[in-house]
């Protein structure tokens, strides 16, 4: 004779059963793994030193060094003795000297960056966002024109010492 079981209540079947914890189970084990990095060389590289293909800062800030002429006008720009933190000892020609407020060299994933702003009269925050191509050995990018708020493309060839 069968025994009646409690109203509302039922038995789960033991196949059920199983079946849940086999999710729960994974479940766990991919929480577990949440978080978790994969071994790979960005994480085991000991600090300071760059990983393989990485640019090295210190070497590619000096890549900048030299004296640079713009085509379009004969603007030069003279960058020298770039820092390890990338700070720029630049100057600027057009062609009597424009005060350069501020200089500094960066990267942006792969790319050698350079920032030059100018403070002078008639160049009251115009500024130079450029990026150095090592195939042409060239630096290119924007110029912004404070005082007619217009932005060109420009680029600066290394001029031959």
């Amino acid at each position: 004779m069968r025994q009646a079981s409690a109203p509302g209540r039922r038995g789960v079947p033991p196949s059920v059963a199983a079946l849940l914890a086999v999710a729960g189970v994974v479940a766990l084990g991919f929480w577990l793994s949440v978080g978790r990095q994969p071994v790979t060389e960005e994480n085991t590289q000991p600090a300071g030193v760059p990983k393989a293909g990485a640019p090295d800062p210190q070497a590619g800030f000096q890549k900048l060094a030299g004296r640079w002429l713009r085509p379009d006008g004969g603007y030069v720009m003279e960058i020298k003795t770039p820092q390890d933190n990338g700070k720029l000892e630049a100057a600027y020609f057009n062609p009597d000297p424009i005060h350069v407020a501020r200089a500094e060299a960066s990267w942006q994933d792969s790319t050698l960056k350079a920032f030059i702003e100018l403070r002078d009269v008639n160049y009251p925050g115009s500024t130079y966002r450029l990026s150095y191509d090592p195939g042409n050995d060239r630096l290119t990018g924007t110029y912004f024109q404070a005082v007619a708020r217009e932005t060109y493309e420009v680029f600066f060839v290394r001029m031959k010492p």
